[in-house]
């Protein structure tokens, strides 16, 4: 029997993230040696027969189709919420009013001013929070925030970023309801800014430190599409493309790109960092490779390296296989809650935090801003 304390999970929502995250609390314990151990006490949704489903395949101990009721029991500790973007504030405000510790899928929320009520929620109710920003669990990307706080990129000049897919080139795909919620705006609040961007300028932020000012342009290809519930014909609301250049307030200049409109790419997400000494670069379809530039080599070997990251010595690695056996995405997800449970042991919190998260919504809020008026707009 365990002798670690239980961590009682409460998770809302089953869906591609509900899989990700269930798939993390049951191997975090199997390679991390951790004070708490996560235990799958409920899982919630509205439909009943799909939520039994899902709690027999990942082994949650009980069902409830009522959100509200997973958050008052009393044998959940933390709440997981893995639903539409629309649905994030009220649920982690009951939470928190709960005394409930809570892991909310990103973005924080639908703008920063409800963002800023459910910082102010769980600050006050002082419970413990995060957002699932995976990818800076990637152990390539915490390499490259590793030799970036060591200074061997010196001084940044660029940063540069995109998220690039195809999903929803077809003039026939509806929007809305369970599985195209990202495309109706009532539910997701944008497109591809707070879907995809959110994703590069969290990490962004997380590397290279606070963005000052941006402008930006959007585009909606497709105007009107069908939904899914209704049946009827209505405008699109969320941006399918987004584009933006940026101003970090360490002085370096950026540009983010991001679309669902790119043939040929499922999830293209890269970023390169220009510094005075060195360079670095990374893409989500070779994620166990950090490529690295360091102008101090001598001449006549100087040149990009393909570091292959899977060494002990490395994050995370030394917690899987032998060096030079990598590991993938899922793998993000089993390390962020390895970072919850050990800042739950040692009373530290667990980045990114909802006030962090905030920050990426305040950039997304300009991105949209600035798209609308043309114009640049200050951060926050």
């Amino acid at each position: 029997m365990s002798k670690r304390k239980p961590l009682r999970i409460g998770m809302i929502g089953y869906g591609f993230m509900g899989r990700a995250h269930s798939n993390a609390y049951n191997r975090v314990n199997n390679f991390f040696d951790l004070e708490y151990e996560p235990v799958l006490q409920a899982v919630c949704a509205r439909d009943e027969a799909k939520a039994k489903a899902f709690a027999d395949t990942w082994g949650y101990a009980s069902v409830e189709t009522d959100w509200r009721k997973l958050i008052e029991r009393k044998d959940i500790d933390a709440v997981d919420i893995c639903v539409p973007n629309n649905l994030h504030h009220d649920m982690a405000i009951a939470a928190a009013k709960a005394g409930k510790m809570i892991l909310c899928e990103k973005p924080l929320s639908m703008n920063t001013a409800e963002g800023q009520e459910m910082v102010d929620a769980v600050e006050k109710a002082g419970v413990r929070n995060t957002v699932w920003y995976n990818y800076r669990r990637v152990p390539a990307v915490s390499l490259a925030k590793q030799l970036i706080d060591e200074g061997r990129l010196g001084r940044i000049f660029h940063y540069r970023a995109n998220f690039l897919q195809d999903w929803t080139i077809s003039a026939d795909l509806p929007q809305g309801g369970a599985g195209l919620w990202r495309i109706d705006a009532k539910a997701a609040g944008s497109g591809v800014t707070g879907d995809l961007l959110a994703h590069c300028i969290d990490t962004a932020l997380w590397l290279n430190g606070p963005i000052k000012t941006v402008t930006a342009m959007t585009e909606t290809f497709i105007k009107e599409r069908k939904h899914t519930e209704s049946g009827k014909v209505e405008p699109v609301g969320i941006d399918d493309a987004c584009a933006f250049l940026c101003r970090f307030a360490n002085g370096s200049l950026a540009i983010f790109e991001s679309t669902r409109y790119a043939r040929g790419h499922k999830a293209l997400y890269t970023f390169e960092i220009n510094g005075a000494d060195a360079s670095i670069a990374w893409d989500l379809h070779d994620l166990h490779r950090l490529s690295y530039f360091d102008h101090r080599d001598d001449s006549i070997v100087r040149g990009w390296r393909s570091v292959h990251v899977t060494d002990g010595d490395m994050p995370y690695m030394d917690r899987w296989w032998v060096p030079g056996l990598q590991i993938g995405y899922e793998h993000s997800f089993v390390h962020q809650v390895a970072d919850f449970l050990d800042g739950l042991g040692k009373n530290k919190p667990t980045s990114p935090t909802f006030r962090e998260a905030l920050e990426t919504q305040k950039v997304c809020d300009a991105v949209l801003a600035s798209a609308k008026s043309g114009r640049w707009v200050d951060v926050g």
